[in-house]
């Protein structure tokens, strides 16, 4: 079963995922079991997704490598959910926080995607005071991070919050006062690390919070905007984030459902092809996220909006150039002709489940 990181805290909540036993790594924790990952020598930031399971778990074990007297505060986990506590030589490597994927894309194909990213949102309107939106990690989401803060660096314009998975690059936004606040429910790399635990304005928050539906309310809901992967989009955008065009399962869903939904304006960067492989398809091998919550596709070779927005047609009419999707699906075709469609067996090997609970797709085993 796979879910989104709002869906699985819906999960755990309600009971449909049941959890016997959760062990949480603490970086700093007392006797009695308050604890947070903000400070001590393997300090790894915000605990986000241990919230649900210390909540509901039927046990709750923490395991820290720097037991301090009582009480430890912060307090992200608190005593009154903890069963015992676990004092171990080390928790991890927090070098191992920052890898490789944490870097702004260097392609000038990518970084043409991220910087129109930046020009869309300018020109329909929603880049002003107040600005909020949901960071990512890859390569070409940091690069429109980056952009993001030089724009409104360059004119003035102070947002409210970004919410993520959190790197350096919203560090530096709050640091300079781009934005009011960091809502963070990861911390990605080391800067992010050291800020949660030194920056009154950086905030943790738990994956209930950010992004459950069946709370009173969710941090993705008061997103006006955020940017998103794919490796599939198609003519009706829907997002495969799940298996390649090959078939093969190989990434989880993370919180692209729950952006999607939330976020008043949801960006999906592509690029039109990998390799000699279109992205854009006529339907997509697995449904992750569905199309109705999908608004705008920017690719290297065109910028298509959701026809059932048409407050975003109308905004950026006269501003900017888009493209009907089927025109940039044409001209993948074009490219590369159609691609090979993978075989399956009827053996399911996952569901995809939507972050309400509702099944949106399965995915089966590719014919060897």
């Amino acid at each position: 079963m796979l879910r989104s990181h709002g869906g699985r805290a819906r999960a755990v909540r309600c009971g449909d995922l049941h959890i016997d036993v959760a062990f949480i790594a603490a970086s700093i924790a007392d006797e009695y079991g308050n604890c947070n990952g903000m400070l001590g020598k393997s300090a790894f930031g915000a605990m986000g997704f241990a919230y649900a399971d210390a909540f509901h778990a039927d046990n709750v074990i923490v395991i820290t490598d720097n037991l301090q007297p009582y009480p430890v505060t912060p307090i992200s986990i608190p005593q009154i959910y903890v069963d015992y506590v676990v004092q171990v030589d080390a928790i991890g490597d927090p070098a191992g926080i920052q890898t490789g994927t944490m870097q702004i894309t260097r392609s000038p194909t990518r970084l043409n995607i991220a910087k129109n990213v930046v020009k869309f949102l300018a020109k329909a309107g929603i880049i002003k005071n107040g600005f909020s939106f949901q960071a990512g990690a890859g390569g070409t989401s940091l690069a429109v991070t980056k952009f993001l803060h030089e724009y409104m660096k360059k004119n003035g314009i102070v947002g409210d919050f970004v919410m993520g998975g959190i790197t350096g690059y919203v560090v530096d936004m709050l640091h300079d006062g781009t934005i009011r606040k960091i809502l963070d429910g990861q911390s990605f790399d080391l800067k992010a690390v050291e800020s949660i635990a030194n920056d009154e304005g950086h905030v943790e928050v738990s994956h209930i919070m950010f992004g459950d539906p069946h709370t009173c309310g969710c941090v993705v809901n008061r997103q006006h905007a955020c940017f998103l992967g794919a490796t599939e989009v198609d003519l009706n955008f829907n997002v495969n984030v799940n298996t390649h065009s090959d078939g093969l399962l190989l990434h989880g869903i993370g919180g692209h459902q729950d952006a999607a939904a939330g976020s008043d304006v949801t960006i999906i960067t592509i690029p039109l092809l990998r390799g000699r492989v279109p992205v854009i398809r006529k339907e997509v091998t697995t449904v992750s996220t569905p199309g109705d919550t999908v608004d705008v596709i920017v690719t290297d070779r065109g910028i298509a909006v959701n026809p059932e927005r048409e407050d975003l047609i109308e905004a950026v009419k006269g501003k900017m150039e888009i493209v009907d999707i089927e025109e940039l699906y044409k001209k993948a075709i074009s490219l590369v002709g159609e691609p090979k469609e993978p075989k399956f067996d009827d053996e399911i090997v996952a569901i995809i489940e939507y972050r309400d609970g509702t099944l949106l797709d399965v995915v089966r085993k590719v014919k060897e």
